[in-house]
């Protein structure tokens, strides 16, 4: 009998959260890689990437997934963001320390085909790529911002010429 009210109870539950979940208007998605419709990555990582929006909004405080594919050679220097940061590496290779500056070599990690991270809200961190392309899976609770530590590498103060 405990073990009827037990699954009662979940399916209560989990039918609540699911209402809640559509009640926000959450679209069901299902995309290969080849269906991604890539475009410029915002103004505030260096040119050269690219973004596909795979759900949500991230310019808004909710939920998204975004793919972002970095060329070979690209680094994002020390920054920080105001929410939490996963990161899932799809392909390539993404290196990863934490910090004010960005170095490479020791004491950063590595992370290959597989590979996760969770920055925490606030925390200082660059990211570099090395000689191939890499794309990541980003995904967390919005809106994304970049702070960086030092404002002149920041793109968006960039001067044009």
């Amino acid at each position: 009998m405990k073990t009827i009210a037990s699954v009662i109870t979940a399916a209560a539950i989990l039918g609540g959260g699911y209402a809640a979940v559509h009640a926000q208007g959450h679209s069901h998605v299902m995309q290969t890689v080849k269906e991604a419709q890539w475009g410029p990555a915002p103004p505030f990582i260096p040119a050269g990437a690219e973004i596909a929006v795979l759900s949500g909004d991230p310019t808004k405080a909710v939920a998204y997934s975004v793919r972002l594919k970095f060329p070979p050679n690209y680094a994002i220097a020390a920054h920080s963001h105001p929410t939490d940061e996963n990161v899932v590496v799809v392909s390539g290779a993404f290196t990863m320390g934490n910090g004010d500056k960005l170095t490479r070599g020791a004491g950063n990690k590595v992370l290959g085909v597989g590979g996760y991270a969770l920055v925490p809200a606030g925390m200082n961190h660059f990211a570099y790529t090395t000689a191939q392309e890499t794309t990541i899976v980003l995904y967390g609770t919005g809106p994304v911002d970049f702070k960086y530590v030092n404002p002149n590498d920041d793109p968006r103060n960039k001067k044009t010429e």
